[in-house]
């Protein structure tokens, strides 16, 4: 036992580390390159070019992909506990279906003029409702039905595609490209308001998940055996299908659609450390913040100084690497 734990502390600070080595790098990177022994210097003067890049762009980036990457990580990991489905990520629900429908309206009629936050907040608003539709429909005889959940939040992202793409048709071409760029995902954000909401929603939401990590390790045996090893698995349910949810629609409303996070990430870390989601859930957590950032290095550095949607880096990223983690477990399966 002592030896696990022991792993599980070696697995962390191994993560966490190569976390904070990308975060350095990440900042030094760019169309302006920035030395790695001159952050500090530049960090305490408190004036120039570099201070303002650092201050202003690249750390407040780096942290909001951290907080998103993070987010989405955990939320798949709960999400695929929730239904014990591998296949179950955060937008699978319909999340960001409801999220990019609620965009897409206030670009078609220009309600983004009204402010920095009506972008977000009609996202968020979408994110909201789509999940108020999938809980109340997923309901069936006053007990929540998660495979009725699931079946609900695909049809609703099939139907919210299909408005959306009627309503590409008919818009404007300056509308239209406003559209595609934010479905494709971005962590250009320049509000930091929204970036400390996001950061202190990710906190919460990892400190809240934990609370509930027993739960979720019972629910590996299915609802009735949880409940039978005296776990209330409805409203422990409800509860972590509520956490999962907000957490992914926010990160939708600020950063846009960017997929693989919540699906790859969680088979990644539940490969290496198990199943036990005392571990899985940081695991998650830091693996997502990790993959974020390291993809957002791609996207601002592959084809410079232009940039790449983050959204297109972890598409194709993380399509591969699904698909090399199914051979190998099939592999594996095939050996034993």
């Amino acid at each position: 036992m002592k030896k696990k734990y022991l792993s599980w502390l070696f697995f962390s600070l191994t993560l966490f580390a190569a976390l904070v080595i990308a975060v350095i790098y990440s900042v030094s990177v760019g169309e302006v390159k920035i030395s790695i022994s001159d952050i500090p210097s530049i960090l305490s003067s408190g004036d120039g070019m570099d201070y303002f890049i650092l201050t202003k762009i690249r750390i407040p980036r780096v942290i909001l992909a951290i907080a998103v990457g993070g987010s989405l990580g955990l939320t798949g990991a709960i999400l695929q506990g929730i239904y014990r489905n591998p296949l179950v990520e955060p937008y699978t629900l319909g999340i960001s279906g409801g999220a990019s429908l609620g965009v897409t309206l206030v670009v078609i009629f220009g309600l983004y003029d009204a402010g920095m936050y009506a972008l977000p907040l009609a996202g968020f608003v979408g994110a909201l409702l789509t999940i108020f539709l999938v809980y109340t429909l997923g309901m069936k005889r006053g007990n929540l039905d998660i495979n009725r959940m699931l079946l609900i939040g695909v049809m609703i992202s099939f139907v919210t595609s299909s408005i959306i793409m009627f309503l590409m048709s008919v818009s404007t071409t300056d509308k239209l490209h406003g559209i595609v760029f934010w479905v494709m995902g971005s962590l250009d954000e320049p509000n930091t308001n929204l970036i400390r909401v996001i950061i202190s929603i990710s906190i919460i939401g990892l400190i809240a998940s934990y609370l509930f990590a027993r739960p979720l390790n019972a629910l590996q045996l299915g609802q009735a055996k949880a409940t039978h090893l005296g776990i209330n698995a409805s409203t422990s349910i409800q509860i972590l299908f509520v956490i999962a949810s907000l957490m992914a629609g926010a990160c939708v409303s600020v950063a846009g659609v960017i997929g693989f996070v919540g699906l790859i990430i969680p088979h990644l870390a539940r490969q290496i450390v198990g199943t036990d989601y005392r571990i899985l859930l940081l695991s998650s957590f830091l693996g997502g913040g990790l993959f974020l950032v390291l993809s957002d290095i791609i996207a601002r550095t592959i084809i410079a100084p232009s940039e790449l949607p983050i959204g297109v880096i972890t598409g194709m990223v993380g399509g591969v690497v699904f698909m090399v983690v199914l051979s190998n477990i099939r592999r594996k399966s095939k050996l034993s």
